[in-house]
Protein backbone atom coordinates (compact mmCIF):
# COMPACT_ATOMS: atom_id res chain seq x y z
CA UNK A 1 0.00 0.00 0.00
CA UNK A 2 1.17 3.69 -0.78
CA UNK A 3 0.88 5.27 2.79
CA UNK A 4 2.51 9.20 1.80
CA UNK A 5 3.77 10.70 -1.03
CA UNK A 6 6.18 13.84 -1.33
CA UNK A 7 7.04 15.25 -4.61
CA UNK A 8 6.61 18.21 -7.03
CA UNK A 9 3.07 19.28 -7.67
CA UNK A 10 2.56 19.33 -11.86
CA UNK A 11 -1.07 19.86 -12.13
CA UNK A 12 -3.99 20.93 -10.22
CA UNK A 13 -7.62 19.86 -10.97
CA UNK A 14 -11.29 20.22 -9.72
CA UNK A 15 -11.10 17.69 -6.94
CA UNK A 16 -7.31 16.29 -7.45
CA UNK A 17 -3.63 16.94 -8.62
CA UNK A 18 -1.17 15.47 -10.19
CA UNK A 19 2.61 15.06 -8.32
CA UNK A 20 5.35 13.98 -9.47
CA UNK A 21 7.02 11.28 -7.60
CA UNK A 22 10.06 9.92 -9.36
CA UNK A 23 9.59 10.77 -12.18
CA UNK A 24 6.05 9.20 -12.72
CA UNK A 25 3.20 11.65 -12.24
CA UNK A 26 0.13 10.35 -9.81
CA UNK A 27 -3.51 11.41 -10.43
CA UNK A 28 -4.32 12.02 -6.80
CA UNK A 29 -7.86 12.80 -5.74
CA UNK A 30 -8.24 14.87 -2.54
CA UNK A 31 -10.65 17.43 -0.34
CA UNK A 32 -10.88 20.78 -0.98
CA UNK A 33 -8.41 21.78 1.96
CA UNK A 34 -5.85 20.19 0.46
CA UNK A 35 -5.91 21.51 -3.01
CA UNK A 36 -6.30 24.79 -1.22
CA UNK A 37 -3.39 24.80 0.50
CA UNK A 38 -0.92 23.87 -2.78
CA UNK A 39 1.36 26.48 -2.98
CA UNK A 40 1.17 26.51 -6.87
CA UNK A 41 2.61 24.35 -9.80
CA UNK A 42 6.18 23.17 -9.34
CA UNK A 43 6.11 23.52 -5.93
CA UNK A 44 6.92 20.70 -3.28
CA UNK A 45 3.79 18.47 -1.46
CA UNK A 46 3.76 15.44 0.87
CA UNK A 47 0.06 14.16 1.15
CA UNK A 48 -0.64 11.06 3.62
CA UNK A 49 -2.29 8.84 0.99
CA UNK A 50 -4.69 5.82 0.63
CA UNK A 51 -4.54 3.36 -2.39
CA UNK A 52 -8.29 2.43 -3.10
CA UNK A 53 -7.83 -1.14 -4.87
CA UNK A 54 -11.11 -1.95 -6.84
CA UNK A 55 -11.39 -4.66 -9.25
CA UNK A 56 -11.26 -2.38 -12.38
CA UNK A 57 -9.37 0.19 -11.03
CA UNK A 58 -7.18 1.69 -8.87
CA UNK A 59 -7.27 5.22 -7.13
CA UNK A 60 -5.02 7.31 -4.63
CA UNK A 61 -6.63 9.88 -2.41
CA UNK A 62 -4.48 12.36 -0.40
CA UNK A 63 -4.94 14.00 2.67
CA UNK A 64 -2.87 16.63 4.55
CA UNK A 65 -2.70 14.43 8.16
CA UNK A 66 -3.40 11.49 9.39
CA UNK A 67 -7.21 12.51 10.96
CA UNK A 68 -8.11 13.22 7.81
CA UNK A 69 -7.23 9.54 5.95
CA UNK A 70 -8.85 8.01 9.24
CA UNK A 71 -11.88 10.08 9.00
CA UNK A 72 -12.37 9.17 5.38
CA UNK A 73 -11.78 5.55 5.79
CA UNK A 74 -14.06 5.36 8.31
CA UNK A 75 -16.77 7.19 6.23
CA UNK A 76 -16.17 4.29 3.37
CA UNK A 77 -17.40 1.84 5.93
CA UNK A 78 -20.41 3.25 5.91
CA UNK A 79 -22.97 1.83 3.57
CA UNK A 80 -23.50 4.36 0.84
CA UNK A 81 -20.54 5.94 1.32
CA UNK A 82 -18.16 5.29 -1.69
CA UNK A 83 -14.85 7.68 -1.83
CA UNK A 84 -16.47 10.91 -4.03
CA UNK A 85 -19.13 11.10 -1.03
CA UNK A 86 -16.42 10.84 1.43
CA UNK A 87 -14.15 13.33 -0.05
CA UNK A 88 -17.29 15.72 -0.14
CA UNK A 89 -17.96 15.32 3.31
CA UNK A 90 -13.69 16.37 4.16
CA UNK A 91 -14.48 18.89 1.23
CA UNK A 92 -17.77 20.58 3.23
CA UNK A 93 -16.86 19.98 6.58
CA UNK A 94 -13.73 20.89 8.79
CA UNK A 95 -13.16 17.78 10.73
CA UNK A 96 -13.97 19.27 14.10
CA UNK A 97 -17.15 20.66 12.46
CA UNK A 98 -17.85 16.42 11.18
CA UNK A 99 -17.10 15.82 14.75
CA UNK A 100 -19.92 18.34 15.99
CA UNK A 101 -21.90 16.92 13.92
CA UNK A 102 -21.67 13.33 15.32
CA UNK A 103 -21.49 14.31 18.72
CA UNK A 104 -24.48 16.76 18.34
CA UNK A 105 -26.46 14.61 16.21
CA UNK A 106 -27.01 17.08 13.78
CA UNK A 107 -28.12 15.50 10.56
CA UNK A 108 -28.92 19.20 9.06
CA UNK A 109 -24.65 19.89 8.81
CA UNK A 110 -24.24 16.46 6.86
CA UNK A 111 -27.77 17.07 4.81
CA UNK A 112 -25.73 20.14 3.21
CA UNK A 113 -22.98 18.14 1.99
CA UNK A 114 -23.57 17.98 -1.73
CA UNK A 115 -24.79 14.07 -2.45
CA UNK A 116 -26.02 13.07 1.09
CA UNK A 117 -29.18 12.84 2.11
CA UNK A 118 -30.69 12.64 5.57
CA UNK A 119 -30.31 8.45 5.72
CA UNK A 120 -26.97 8.61 4.39
CA UNK A 121 -26.39 11.39 7.30
CA UNK A 122 -28.17 9.72 9.88
CA UNK A 123 -25.87 6.22 8.55
CA UNK A 124 -22.94 8.20 8.82
CA UNK A 125 -23.71 9.65 12.08
CA UNK A 126 -24.53 6.59 13.83
CA UNK A 127 -20.99 4.77 12.25
CA UNK A 128 -19.14 7.38 13.76
CA UNK A 129 -20.89 7.88 16.98
CA UNK A 130 -18.26 5.77 18.63
CA UNK A 131 -15.16 6.40 16.48
CA UNK A 132 -14.87 9.86 16.63
CA UNK A 133 -14.70 12.18 19.97
CA UNK A 134 -15.59 15.49 19.97
CA UNK A 135 -12.44 18.37 20.73
CA UNK A 136 -13.67 19.96 24.23
CA UNK A 137 -13.97 23.96 23.31
CA UNK A 138 -12.40 25.31 25.69
CA UNK A 139 -14.98 28.50 27.21
CA UNK A 140 -11.90 30.97 27.22
CA UNK A 141 -10.87 31.04 23.92
CA UNK A 142 -14.17 32.17 22.58
CA UNK A 143 -14.26 36.02 22.18
CA UNK A 144 -17.29 38.05 23.67
CA UNK A 145 -18.44 38.82 19.32
CA UNK A 146 -18.15 35.45 18.59
CA UNK A 147 -20.95 34.16 21.47
CA UNK A 148 -22.86 37.02 21.07
CA UNK A 149 -22.82 35.65 16.76
CA UNK A 150 -23.24 32.27 17.65
CA UNK A 151 -26.56 33.44 20.27
CA UNK A 152 -27.80 35.48 17.50
CA UNK A 153 -27.77 33.04 14.31
CA UNK A 154 -28.73 30.19 16.72
CA UNK A 155 -31.84 32.49 17.52
CA UNK A 156 -32.27 32.58 13.95
CA UNK A 157 -32.78 29.19 13.48
CA UNK A 158 -29.56 28.00 12.45
CA UNK A 159 -27.77 24.77 13.85
CA UNK A 160 -25.07 25.36 16.27
CA UNK A 161 -22.63 23.48 14.04
CA UNK A 162 -24.05 25.82 10.92
CA UNK A 163 -23.55 29.04 13.18
CA UNK A 164 -20.03 27.52 14.61
CA UNK A 165 -19.19 27.05 10.60
CA UNK A 166 -20.15 31.03 9.94
CA UNK A 167 -17.83 32.40 12.83
CA UNK A 168 -14.71 30.50 11.54
CA UNK A 169 -15.36 31.65 8.27
CA UNK A 170 -15.01 35.27 9.49
CA UNK A 171 -11.33 34.65 11.21
CA UNK A 172 -9.77 36.69 8.30
CA UNK A 173 -12.24 39.64 9.73
CA UNK A 174 -11.44 42.14 12.05
CA UNK A 175 -14.45 43.84 12.54
CA UNK A 176 -15.87 43.51 16.47
CA UNK A 177 -18.86 45.06 15.01
CA UNK A 178 -21.49 42.27 15.95
CA UNK A 179 -23.68 43.91 13.80
CA UNK A 180 -21.19 43.82 11.12
CA UNK A 181 -20.44 40.63 12.07
CA UNK A 182 -24.10 39.08 11.77
CA UNK A 183 -23.88 40.77 8.17
CA UNK A 184 -20.86 38.71 7.13
CA UNK A 185 -22.23 35.48 8.53
CA UNK A 186 -25.23 35.70 7.05
CA UNK A 187 -23.47 35.97 3.33
CA UNK A 188 -21.87 32.98 4.32
CA UNK A 189 -25.46 30.76 4.52
CA UNK A 190 -26.12 32.87 1.04
CA UNK A 191 -23.26 31.25 -0.84
CA UNK A 192 -24.11 28.93 -3.19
Amino acid sequence: MISSLRGIVQAIGEGSLVLEVGGVGLHVAAPSSVIERVAGLGKPLFLHTHLLVREDSLRLFGFSSLEERAIFLELLQVAGVGPRTALAVLSTLSIDSLRLAVAGNQVEALVRVPGIGKKTAEKIIFHLKDRIAPMPLPESGVSQPDRELLSVLTALGYSLIEAQSAIQSLEGEATEDVEQRIKLALQYFARP
